[in-house]
């Protein structure tokens, strides 16, 4: 069974492109045994994951147990307010711990620093289910489905509208590590990160960052959006105002090519950020890409615990 080199996965820079593409393998196998009805395959049999959430979930909570499940292991959850990390305990002394008892842990939280720091203090791998910083699981499922659709990533261009936000970041290393031009469309002030940008491997040669949403999308395949407002920050006016430009609608799709595909990481805000005739038309890929967090996760566990 192949393995990673790093015993965590916290960002996405944390695999070289060939891990990549061993992923995207092992993940396509896997999905193709449980298409033909093998919905049980042994590979993780006996290992347990610990799932800690400070932030709520769905699709990563739900995609990481039936993950385990499938893999016929077990995944345990762990919310916040049920452990002694609610009331002080550090991130240290949880992963000092939770190391005696479990194979793995996959962490859903605010900060990226109390992931890194669960890492460092843990002998069992951590993998980020999301952070404010960076989104990696759902990154290389985006990648995966893009893979999946073309095949690879030769001349292959995503357009990104919205927020520069922890999942704007984690494609970003995506499409700099495997070789997919990347165009970033935000409002002022609300473009990715420098100390992101900076870090990129390739020095980001294939990214461009703009402030206009009327930039052409003529040779655009993938566009792509997600949330304006993040999780926490809801119901803040001003915010919403200066994003509506920016909406994936009718409209912006006019101005792309007639084969651009559409996807959303979810949840998605309709009438915000993206519009029913959009996400719900023939160029959607929302809910592949949903499938595939769940079949590229199953990968992704095979190769760490």
């Amino acid at each position: 069974m192949f393995k990673l080199r790093k015993k965590d996965f916290l960002q996405v820079s944390d695999l070289t492109a060939d891990e990549v593409f061993h992923l995207f393998e092992l993940a396509k196998d896997l999905k193709n045994r449980h298409n033909r009805g093998e919905l049980r395959v042994p590979i993780l049999k006996g290992k347990v994951l610990g799932m800690v959430f400070t932030k709520p979930s769905t699709r990563t909570r739900t995609s990481f147990e039936v993950a385990m499940l499938q893999l016929d292991g077990h995944a345990l959850n762990l919310f916040a307010e049920g452990t002694q990390v609610s009331r002080g305990e550090t991130m240290a002394d949880t992963g000092r711990t939770l190391s005696r008892y479990l194979d793995g842990i996959m962490i859903r939280t605010f900060e990226q620093t109390e992931t890194e720091k669960l890492a460092k203090y843990s002998d069992i791998p951590i993998i980020n289910g999301l952070t404010d910083l960076h989104h990696p699981c759902q990154a290389l499922a985006d990648f995966y489905t893009i893979w999946e659709k073309r095949g690879s990533f030769k001349d292959v261009r995503l357009a990104y509208f919205g927020d520069g936000n922890n999942v704007c970041h984690s494609l970003m290393q995506a499409a700099d590590l495997l070789g997919a031009e990347m165009l970033v469309v935000t409002p002022k002030g609300y473009q990715p990160r420098k100390e992101v940008l900076a870090k990129l491997k390739n020095g980001h040669k294939k990214i461009t960052i703009t402030n206009n949403p009327k930039i052409s999308l003529a040779n655009v395949d993938f566009i792509y959006t997600d949330a304006w407002v993040s999780m926490g920050q809801e119901g803040i006016k001003k915010q919403k105002k200066i994003f509506r430009p920016y909406q994936v609608n009718g409209d912006l799709l006019k101005n792309a090519a007639s084969k651009a595909l559409v996807m959303h990481c979810l949840p998605a805000h309709r009438g915000e950020e993206i519009t029913d005739e959009v996400i719900d038309g023939p160029n959607s890929i929302v809910w592949d890409q949903a499938e595939n967090r769940l079949h590229l996760q199953k990968a992704l566990l095979a190769a760490l615990l």
